[in-house]
């Protein structure tokens, strides 16, 4: 859920600005491409290693979701400066990362009966056609109508950013969430997500100039991984119904 400080930086550099880069998402389009297949990388790595080597799993988890964190400021610092051959490296680095902590929600999808492989394909097909939607949509938006909708789908999305943190504490603690608001908080982020979707193709040509195609390529990057998530919980919760 790092997409959310990245969400409010981009309203504050948008707002009421004209496009300052009309071919950025043309050129991000590539390296959102490449560091999705990185990721499916690392999460093939991370089912190795739970199916070979389970004992080390949790722990490496951890290490890698810690040196997520810590490495999507520095490669978005870096890439706003324009460094782009310092930060590809980074990014690449963080899609791999971001893949290897996937690997528990996959392996999960991979053994709850009716998802399997062809939810994972289904999330994934998703994905793509809500990227096919959200560019007709986004890039016919109204100045009006593009902000309201970015404000509110902003306000959306640190709303589940909060259920997400409560959820993960009490899970902590042993308590879980029922299936039926699982089911809930999962189809709200899908719709959030698909939102995001719309509002990248308003808002990036309005922040980014065409030589920022990197930091613009790591916002659509974070908009389509959590909607690839978000469905896939929605699936697992769907068929783990009592």
């Amino acid at each position: 859920m790092s997409n959310t400080s990245n969400f409010r930086q981009a309203i504050r550099q948008a707002n009421s600005q004209p496009l300052v880069g009309s071919n950025v998402i043309a050129n991000a389009l590539p390296f959102v491409g490449g560091g999705l297949v990185l990721t499916a990388m690392g999460t093939y790595g991370g089912l190795h290693v739970l199916q070979n080597n389970p004992a080390i799993f949790m722990p490496t988890f951890w290490v890698a979701l810690i040196a997520e964190l810590v490495l999507f400021f520095i490669a978005r610092g870096v890439a706003e400066k324009g460094n782009n051959s310092t930060a590809l490296p980074l990014l690449a680095t963080y899609s791999l990362l971001s893949g290897y902590t996937l690997t528990g929600l996959v392996a999960l999808a991979l053994s709850t009966p009716g998802v399997g492989i062809t939810g994972i394909g289904v999330a994934a097909l998703g994905c793509g056609i809500t990227f096919v939607a959200a560019r007709q949509i986004g890039s016919n938006l109204s100045d009006a109508d593009g902000m309201a909708l970015t404000k509110t789908v902003q306000l959306g999305v640190i709303a589940l950013l909060v259920v997400l943190v409560l959820q993960f504490l009490f899970a902590m603690f042993g308590v879980f969430t029922p299936t039926w608001l699982e089911i809930g908080i999962s189809g709200i982020g899908v719709f959030l997500f698909a939102g995001v979707a719309v509002v990248d193709f308003y808002i990036l040509p309005r922040t980014y100039r065409d030589d920022q195609y990197l930091p613009a390529a790591l916002s659509m990057y974070l908009t389509y991984i959590n909607l690839f998530v978000f469905i896939l919980r929605l699936l697992i919760a769907f068929n783990s119904r009592d």
